[in-house]
């Protein structure tokens, strides 16, 4: 047997001679553990191998890893209760698979070989359906989302959820609403059986509408400026229409508001042909059966499908807003621009998006970096260029039949009219002046960065099933969008605001102080 001390004697004198000769101590000290003192020796000559050069050095691990893989025979042993795993080339390729009802109601699921998943139901309803006598009941419906229903009380479900560990979200627009529970995968039925009596069969107590539609009143309170005025931003640009509904439920309704209504509301409207089931991160045909289990009972008429209803049409115009702020007062005037675009299934679309992050901007405060928009046209050529502009954005709404593109900004009241006029002189310059291939090609990479890790995040992949689908009835794999967007030109860009600025623009101002702002005849002179 040698000692440890022999063996580091023979390579401190190899390393003054100029060769390197590498031996990991923790690699020795395991074999020190594993073999027996007779075969040291032997194991180290069979470890270190000499190198070519002094400046490189490899190291065989071969007899290492051996040696270890026998003492530590369990770790390549399958555990009791622990599934094996897979590895990326044993896993199918994720794909969005989508299946019908025999009531009509699609579902469209895709794996995501996750420990969680994320279910829910998205239904073609919103505020651009609301009459004058029920308007605000869509509002209603996303605050009672998960309250009491017929078998379980808000207590019952609210302990469920707990218990699942399950979180659950509620959102509603002009044309859709969408209900959602995040949970474990081995939780997945509970959870469904949870949002199928939450959807299918609310109780609507007067308790708990009262106690919402305070609720409601505290948020109309809390709204942030820039809200009112994208909101009001509607109301101009679709006066007479659907889509010119307030969304929000306004203050002098409240009291209309009542469960009956919400009830109605949900007989019309919450039809199997009118609502998608969507999941990400499930087994389809798991879940298609959980589907059928759960949402069999949905009612099939669909006659009041969301593509039947009257079209809006675009009007234009302005508002002015002054000492409508609510809690959230500032100093600052807030004004916005915007025109005409096709809605979703307009080719115009995805030039639109591609627009929308050529513009790019944010506040005069946000955090730069690569991949921040801070080389967006808005930021090098408003914010870096007007230091009395406090933010400049660009913004889209699309809808089914219509869309906005459009830019807000705020500053001083004082200098509301100067960026009321920069604004509009970047729609111009946008009409006038092709993009450049640089900046456009910067806007489509960003745009594409944009889509693909927002797509790594499984609610978000859950939202974009099922909207595709619900809009479309299908839905456009990642792929297929980065093309379309790679197709966009310059010529493109320039065509869409020409054909947009052939139509008046929508213009919306709200603060203590709108006089800066000129008259709309003005405004519409500038063009």
């Amino acid at each position: 047997s040698c000692s440890l001390a022999m063996i580091k004697a023979p390579l401190k004198t190899l390393h003054r001679a100029g060769s390197k000769r590498i031996l990991s101590s923790i690699q020795w000290r395991r074999l020190n553990h594993s073999f027996s003192n007779e075969r040291r020796s032997e194991d180290a000559e069979e470890i270190i191998s000499y190198a070519k050069s002094k400046h490189t050095r490899t190291i065989d691990k071969t007899i290492l890893r051996s040696k270890l893989k026998q003492k530590y025979k369990t770790m390549h042993m399958p555990l009791l209760g622990i599934p094996r795993l897979k590895s990326g080339s044993e896993l199918k390729k994720p794909e969005t698979m989508i299946s019908t009802l025999s009531n009509g109601l699609r579902i469209a699921s895709e794996e995501t070989y996750g420990q969680l998943c994320t279910v829910g139901i998205l239904v073609n309803v919103g505020s651009r359906l609301e009459t004058e006598e029920n308007q605000g009941v869509t509002h209603l419906l996303e605050a009672m989302a998960f309250k009491s229903t017929v078998g379980r009380s808000h207590e019952q479900i609210m302990n469920e959820l707990e218990t699942l560990g399950a979180n659950i979200t509620t959102h509603s627009s002009r044309e859709q609403i969408l209900y959602c529970v995040d949970v474990l995968r081995e939780y997945l039925e509970p959870a469904m059986s949870l949002l199928s009596d939450s959807i299918l069969h609310p109780l609507f107590s007067e308790e708990e509408v009262m106690e919402q539609k305070m609720v409601i009143g505290y948020q109309m309170q809390e709204m942030t400026p820039d809200m009112r005025m994208k909101e009001a931003l509607h109301l101009v640009a679709y006066k007479g229409s659907p889509l010119g509904n307030n969304h929000y439920c306004q203050q002098n309704r409240m009291e209309k508001l009542s469960g009956q209504m919400a009830k109605e509301y949900c007989d019309q409207y919450y039809t199997a042909p009118n609502m998608v089931l969507a999941g990400a991160g499930v087994d389809h045909q798991t879940f298609v059966e959980l589907g059928e289990k759960y949402f069999s009972s949905v009612s099939k008429p669909g006659q009041h499908h969301l593509s039947k209803c009257s079209a809006s049409e675009y009007t234009g115009g302005l508002i002015k807003m002054e000492g409508v702020s609510g809690h959230l007062r500032e100093k600052l005037t807030r004004s916005c621009m915007a025109f005409e675009v096709g809605g979703w299934n307009d080719e115009r679309f995805v030039p639109t998006c591609v627009l929308q992050t050529l513009l790019g901007g944010g506040d005069s405060f946000s955090a730069g970096g690569p991949g921040k928009g801070m080389y967006s046209r808005l930021y090098r050529e408003v914010l870096n260029r007007h230091y009395w502009a406090e933010s400049a954005e660009a913004f889209t709404s699309v809808h089914l039949e219509s869309g906005l593109i459009g830019i807000s900004g705020a500053s001083s009241p004082e200098n509301a009219g100067k960026l009321l006029n920069v604004i509009a002189s970047h729609f111009a310059k946008l009409a006038q002046v092709p993009v450049e291939e640089v900046e456009l090609s910067r806007a489509k990479n960003m745009l594409k960065c944009n889509v693909l890790t927002q797509l790594e995040s499984r609610i978000v992949l859950f939202e974009d099933i099922g909207r595709q689908v619900l809009s479309y009835g299908f839905r456009e794999t990642p792929e297929e969008v980065c093309q379309r967007i790679d197709r966009v030109s310059a010529s493109d860009i320039q065509e869409l605001i020409k054909t947009a600025m052939l139509k008046p623009p929508s213009i919306a101002c709200i603060g203590d102080d709108t006089s800066q702002v000129s008259d709309y005849e003005s405004i519409v002179r500038w063009f």
